[in-house]
């Protein structure tokens, strides 16, 4: 409509939300639908993080609160980054948003101006590149395959950074891929970005406690100290306490990055909830034994859901070393007809014959940047995993060769 603002031209739905509508429509009509499209653990809140919260009712903790985050979680957080990662930090280079998502969008715009580059490995975070666009930046997407395991290559990284370049956005683990950076590897991108003194980092690690085969975690800033100046390091409690729906993310930077992102804050949302904010000390303040399990169920799910798909003729899919999603290659099956008559032209295609034919909701690889494959959230029950699994091979059984008589 006329009155609409032109920047929203620059950015589209976000496609895991669309796949979570649609399959909603047909579960509200009446159909079985299996959704494997959403982000977020299947586990509850730990009991204490949700008893904090109840007690912070209680004791009228219900107000206002300062714009970045009350000086407890600032506090909470320092700690975090200390214990966890070797980082240190004062309270003016921590600020608490609306989740990791809205820490990220603000400093895209506390930082864009017209026309700068910003790098983003693909497979990607849906909501990176329409970020960008909309804060009136240029997503640079750089390739990274399946044969590279889904991470950036130093060379390439390389070859991407011009004299524009603001910042690159590093996610590991990765959302889609599940794909973890090394200290070795995180060490070969610092070496390249020690030599470009202009290109910023964001490190997007809300993935970080969702790791697996023995891997140690490291963040950029951790692995090369002189880039902790440059780099926004995003963290929150969604993934790792099961907490979406809380809405509670922080980062951690330069104090001026800080300060402007609390301005741009304090106009937009103004503080995060005061309750979630009581709920999110208790979290990061006590012991995270209960991890253990939640991630030796995600490998226990990881591992069925993988050798599940490499079971499917025509369809592969890599060992993915964190978060909780698989990245499939399903390329061998574009071309082939589905029992009604459609060619499986690409990845949405062949996600929407899925839902149609096997009501098995799951994102396209093109809505992260990669085609070819497909992601599947392997954060669900046993039981909804092994029925997926036989739904989507027995749909693919009934995919014919486009040319066969």
């Amino acid at each position: 409509m006329p009155f609409l603002t032109s920047r929203l031209a620059r950015i589209k739905p976000s496609p895991t939300i669309a796949v979570t509508t649609k399959a909603a429509e047909l579960k509200a009509a009446g159909k079985d639908v299996i959704g494997l499209g959403a982000g977020e653990p299947d586990f509850d809140t730990p009991q204490h993080i949700k008893q904090a919260a109840i007690e912070a009712i209680g004791k009228g903790e219900t107000k206002y609160t300062a714009v970045g985050g009350t000086p407890a979680l600032k506090k909470a957080v320092i700690e975090k980054f200390r214990r966890e990662n070797g980082l240190e930090y004062a309270a003016n280079q921590i600020v608490v948003g609306g989740g990791a998502k809205q820490v990220i969008f603000n400093a895209l715009l506390a930082t864009i101006n017209d026309g700068d580059e910003v790098i983003i490995p693909a497979p990607y975070w849906v909501s990176y590149p329409d970020m960008v666009a909309f804060a009136g930046g240029t997503p640079v997407t750089v390739a990274c395959p399946e044969s590279q395991g889904f991470k950036l290559n130093p060379a390439d990284l390389e070859k991407a950074i011009t004299a524009k370049t603001k910042w690159l956005i590093l996610n590991s683990p990765s959302n889609p891929t599940g794909a973890v950076y090394t200290e070795r590897e995180l060490r070969a991108v610092a070496d390249v970005l020690l030599a470009h003194p202009h290109v910023h980092i964001i490190a997007d690690d809300i993935y970080e406690h969702i790791i697996y085969d023995g891997l140690a975690f490291r963040t950029l800033a951790q692995v090369e100290p002189k880039l902790y100046p440059r780099t926004l390091t995003v963290n929150g409690v969604s993934k790792a306490f099961s907490m979406t729906g809380w809405r509670i993310g922080y980062g951690a930077g330069e104090k001026s990055l800080i300060s402007a992102i609390t301005d741009i804050q304090s106009h937009s949302t103004s503080n995060p909830c005061s309750i979630s904010q009581a709920a999110s000390v208790a979290a990061l303040n006590q012991p995270i034994d209960f991890l253990k399990d939640w991630v030796k169920s995600f490998k226990e799910r990881r591992d069925k859901v993988v050798a599940g798909l490499n079971a499917i003729e025509n369809m592969s899919c890599s060992i993915p070393q964190g978060a909780f999603y698989v990245f499939p290659n399903c390329a061998k099956l574009f071309g082939r007809k589905t029992p009604n008559g459609k060619v499986i032209s690409d990845s949405l295609s062949f996600c929407e014959y899925l839902l149609e034919d096997a009501l098995v909701a799951m994102v396209a690889g093109s809505a992260f940047g990669l085609e070819g494959h497909f992601r599947i959230s392997y954060a669900t029950s046993d039981a909804n995993l092994a029925k997926a699994i036989e739904r989507i091979g027995d749909a693919c059984r009934k995919l014919s060769i486009k040319n066969a008589a």
